[in-house]
């Protein structure tokens, strides 16, 4: 009976201190007029730094929290705060985000959704968030197991974090998707955006040293027009804004008379998305230039060297492609039998275990004209790829902060952010 009743005192002391933390969190949530809440597959973080960075230009008090590369609280002044995690990260977390860092004059949240399972991406919003603006960034195939399995179960588990009586913007570019966020929208008394990627300009672009996608601009232009921000606003905000750890940085190095732009686009590793990414690409180097698709396969990773090995065949048409790592064999014949030209594909992984100076040798050949698009594709790790990414940070560690400045109208800060972060990636795949 007293071990009962023991259990019984601890059960309510504890159902008291939630209700008591529960309330203070309202009163927190309620004070910010604005709160975003970013979901979606692809491009939370970028998208959540760039709200951020809006917001902040346009004169709010500003609280962020991103959830991805690197899990980081970014401040109102823009300063950022890395996330200590003693166990297992949970939806708890954004209790704790806003309890530490808001403050009575902050009046904006920005915050990434750290949950798959739809039910907890319901609570986070309905409960913790209550974002009056939610992203949906877009619709891809992931986290199946719990999502589900169509695209059409995806959306419908992504739409537990519409607001009801708010706002929903996405910039999801397949129409029957788009047609089912509307309607789900519509369901909850929310008013539907379509943020179009036609509304970003290539001038828009080219502000940015870093692969910037027009849907995640568009996006922050969506938001700007709902909340009354002029778009030179918007468009100056997100430039400042400091980009994610794990963006790709497309560099442009000269070596014998020709000019290499380099992008690592290592991390990107589903169909969609590389073409998207490709695509991206495109403002950052000439029409003319000789594009050169880097294949990049691990031995643990058997199944995906074989996937793009046909989607580098029939879906990203590049002039030519080098293998690293292993499956080189496989993978070229396998590019063969779906009709890509033999000669057009060099083996420079662990058939030939070439040095740095032989791979930038062999892609300097390729490169007839003035310039030369290098992009890595699959996986992070190999060595051959590794000496790449080593080469092209050293390159970077070489030009004055003024001159990047100058080329790219931004402000010495983030120069000096992005020459953390590619030290940092770098250090982070190669400890890996």
């Amino acid at each position: 009976m007293v071990g009962f009743v023991l259990a019984l005192a601890v059960l309510v002391a504890l159902m008291w201190r939630w209700h008591r933390i529960y309330v203070d969190h309202e009163a927190r949530i309620q004070q910010m007029h604005v709160r975003i809440h970013v979901n979606g597959i692809r491009g939370k973080s970028t998208v959540t730094r760039l709200l951020a960075g809006i917001l902040r230009e346009a004169g709010y008090q500003t609280l962020a929290k991103t959830t991805g590369s690197a899990a980081m609280v970014i401040h109102e002044d823009g300063n950022e705060s890395p996330i200590q995690r003693g166990g297992a990260p949970t939806i708890m977390e954004q209790i704790d985000i806003v309890r530490q860092y808001a403050n009575p004059d902050t009046n904006a949240l920005v915050i990434e959704c750290m949950a798959v399972n739809p039910v907890y991406q319901r609570v986070t919003q309905d409960q913790i968030v209550k974002g009056n603006i939610t992203i949906i960034t877009n619709v891809r195939e992931d986290h199946q197991d719990v999502m589900g399995e169509t695209l059409a179960e995806i959306t419908d588990s992504l739409s537990n974090t519409i607001p009801h009586g708010g706002t929903l913007i996405t910039a999801e570019e397949r129409e029957p998707l788009r047609q089912k966020l509307a309607r789900n929208t519509e369901a909850r008394g929310s008013t539907f955006i379509y943020a179009d990627p036609a509304w970003v300009s290539d001038d828009d672009l080219k502000g940015f040293d870093y692969l910037t996608f027009k849907e995640n601009l568009a996006v922050g232009l969506a938001v700007a027009h709902v909340l009354n921000i002029p778009r030179e606003v918007a468009i100056r905000g997100m430039r400042k804004a400091l980009p994610d750890i794990g963006v790709v940085f497309v560099q442009k190095v000269s070596m014998e008379g020709k000019e290499i732009v380099w992008a690592p686009l290592f991390a990107v590793n589903d169909r969609e998305s590389t073409i998207i990414g490709l695509d991206a690409l495109r403002p950052y180097y000439q029409e003319d230039a000789v594009r050169i698709g880097i294949l990049n396969n691990r031995y643990d990773r058997a199944v995906r060297a074989e996937k793009f090995a046909e989607i580098a065949a029939l879906d990203l048409k590049l002039d030519y492609y080098a293998t690293f790592g292993a499956y080189e064999e496989q993978v070229t014949e396998r590019m063969v039998g779906f009709g890509y030209p033999r000669e057009r594909i060099l083996n420079l992984g662990f058939s030939k275990n070439p040095t740095l100076e032989e791979i930038l040798d062999q892609v300097l050949d390729l490169i007839e004209g003035e310039q030369g698009l290098l992009v890595g594709l699959v996986n992070i790790h190999t060595p051959q790829a590794e000496l790449l990414m080593d080469f092209f940070h050293h390159q970077e560690e070489v030009c004055e902060a003024s001159e990047l400045v100058a080329d790219l109208g931004h402000v010495p800060e983030t120069v000096q952010r992005r020459r953390y972060m590619i030290s940092h990636l770098l250090k982070q795949r190669t400890s890996e």
